[in-house]
């Protein structure tokens, strides 16, 4: 019997039957996210958490033996984030489901493994609201938005996770849990140590219960879609429109995603149309026919060649709908190296037709959806085993155009594994040798998902 084996007898049995298992074909799906990271090693166990003493029992073995732990939610990240390494554990958190929601105060208290979808749920049941929503909010976990700090379709006018998010039990690199924030909608005692840990992809602690801001249910909406002749003038558009209000939804659908959509699942769009813009109003009153007015005279001023305007919100989810099926759909046309990069709003049109550029130069196909009201796109870059040197190549190239237009290598998936070698070229020196110093005083023995971030 080697030391592993005795090591892992001994956290086999500091836990319940059934929360840590060895078996590889079980750890199999456990070794990589959506993204399918070419570079995901195998891990020695899985623990299955149930509870944060689980999570700490965990850690707290890890840490005393230099075992590297890879935090996993519902293992729908899209840039390597949860990917397993080679001799560490898999701590996965799809069992800590529960949900509770505080009326009076408004937020819901949340283990990492509930669904997003199932905390708007509990929400809604309230009269209440939850506005972060990935594409993915049926599927992905509220750990991982919490860790990737998670954006969605509402961001341009309701923020992102870290602006719901008012407290956090975690659990540190040594096995101590802490608890941050709480109920409270302002709290500024002490240093904020609270928001170090959204968007920290696991690399500083493991997040075990969240505290999240509700807001009333969202008011009924109206819709507008726009086509356009080139993808530029519905970037044109949206800056327009950027000037003098926020739309509670901006969407770009070129027409590659457009018709890989239509391939995948009729949803009765245009295939001809150039480009697509899907935005809502969610305005109170007759202040919601004026901004679509607004947005309408927009698209109708940078040449769009239709505009449909609808009050009935299931026609209107309809669009949105499609616009939710572009990931999985371009995903059925083959292998995918998936971006979110993101610039200034008025860079937008720049941005595109940098990487419809890029797309011809490396002879790749790049189709593109944005949360363009605020400026992250989408770019998704279709290869073949014959193209995948051009992908990747193409991949390089749209994160440094869009750090050359003072913009991100991620607005919403994270950097994970698959952008850490851009991290330093849009942070600078200065800024990841910070970055090391913070990781080195809450992670001494660099254990927690080593190699996200680059670090």
């Amino acid at each position: 019997m080697t030391d592993t084996t005795v090591d892992l007898d001994s956290l086999v049995s500091a836990l319940p039957d059934g929360v840590v298992t060895v078996d590889p074909d079980v750890a199999e799906p456990y070794r990589w996210d959506w993204s399918h990271d070419v570079t995901a090693g195998t891990p020695l166990a899985v623990v299955r958490a149930e509870t944060a003493e689980h999570v700490q029992v965990a850690v707290r073995w890890a840490a005393e033996r230099g075992v590297p732990v890879v935090p996993r939610g519902a293992g729908s990240g899209l840039s390597g984030g949860s990917s397993a390494v080679d001799g560490g554990i898999v701590l996965a958190l799809e069992r800590m489901r529960a949900i509770e929601i505080d009326t009076e105060c408004r937020v819901a208290v949340v283990e990492p493994g509930a669904l997003n979808i199932e905390v708007k749920a509990a929400a809604a049941e309230h009269g209440l609201w939850y506005p972060p929503d990935p594409s993915s909010y049926e599927i992905c976990s509220i750990g991982g938005n919490v860790a990737t700090n998670a954006g969605g379709l509402c961001c341009v006018k309701y923020g992102v996770t870290t602006d719901y998010v008012l407290g956090l039990d975690v659990v540190l690199a040594d096995g101590t849990l802490v608890t941050l924030g709480g109920k409270r909608i302002k709290d500024v005692a002490g240093l904020s140590l609270l928001k170090l840990f959204v968007g920290s992809e696991g690399t500083l602690g493991v997040v075990t219960r969240a505290t999240l801001r509700l807001v009333p249910a969202q008011a009924v909406r109206s819709t507008l879609v726009a086509s356009f002749p080139s993808v530029g003038a519905a970037a044109d558009a949206v800056v327009a429109v950027g000037r003098t209000l926020r739309p509670s939804m901006m969407e770009l659908m070129d027409q590659a995603s457009i018709n890989a959509v239509e391939d995948y699942k009729p949803m009765g769009l245009d295939r001809s149309t150039a480009a697509l813009l899907v935005a809502q109003s969610d305005a109170p009153g007759a202040a919601r026919a004026e901004e679509i007015e607004v947005m309408r005279a927009a698209c109708a001023e940078q040449g769009a060649t239709e505009v449909f305007v609808t009050d009935d919100p299931d026609e209107g989810e309809m669009f949105v709908a499609a616009r939710r099926m572009a990931f999985p759909a371009i995903e059925a046309r083959g292998s995918i190296l998936l971006e979110d990069v993101g610039v200034p709003i008025p860079l937008l049109p720049e941005l595109l037709a940098r990487i419809a550029a890029i797309a011809t130069e490396q002879d790749v196909e790049i189709p593109v959806v944005a949360h363009a009201g605020d400026g992250n796109t989408h770019p998704i870059i279709v290869y073949t085993p014959e193209s995948e040197e051009r992908a990747r190549t193409a991949f390089a190239e749209v994160m440094a155009c869009a750090i050359a237009l003072g913009g991100t290598i991620t607005g919403e998936h994270g950097v994970g594994r698959a952008k850490a070698p851009a991290l330093p070229d849009q942070l600078g020196p200065d800024v990841m040798a910070l970055t090391r110093r913070v990781k080195a005083a809450l992670d001494p023995q660099g254990i927690l998902n080593p190699g996200a971030l680059g670090l």
